[in-house]
């Protein structure tokens, strides 16, 4: 079962990460952790924006990025999570049959920042996890070839 970060509209309107620090300085990276976020911001009923497309939401996950750049890795991609925290940070538009669609250069440089990011904090940390990013890189719908990841090591 994921971790919950619960974001309440306060947390969003002041860019206040106090609820991710809280959840993420008690986290033992080396576990099987899977995180997903909770969102209470209230719109009113007529709003078709997904939110995503709120701004106050996504200037709050681009700052939770700049603090937490591996983030992306914990995150439970079965569920979509990771689909979600992308949304927020890349470009895209909304298909009702393809579900989001990113704008492709943007998802590029996203998963490749996020490739040299993780992999050299995984070092960093002595964690093993290259097999988790491989797998984070593939549901944002890429595929590496094994030599860049060795590379990486």
């Amino acid at each position: 079962m994921p971790q919950s970060i619960v974001v309440d509209a306060q947390h969003l309107q002041a860019l206040d990460l106090t609820v991710a620090h809280n959840t993420l300085s008690q986290v033992d990276w080396n576990t099987e952790l899977k995180l997903s976020f909770s969102i209470n911001y209230p719109r009113d009923e007529n709003d078709p924006r997904e939110l995503s497309e709120i701004p106050e939401v996504r200037l709050w996950f681009i700052r939770l990025d700049s603090h937490y750049p591996w983030l992306p890795l914990f995150l439970e991609a079965e569920s979509g999570e990771l689909g979600r925290y992308a949304a927020m940070l890349i470009p895209h538009q909304f298909s009702p049959l393809d579900g989001i669609r990113y704008n492709p250069e943007a998802l590029e440089i996203f998963v490749m920042g996020k490739v040299f990011t993780i992999a050299q904090w995984l070092k960093d940390n002595q964690i093993d996890g290259i097999e988790k990013l491989k797998l984070m890189v593939r549901t944002l719908g890429y595929e590496l070839d094994d030599t860049l990841f060795d590379l990486l090591r």
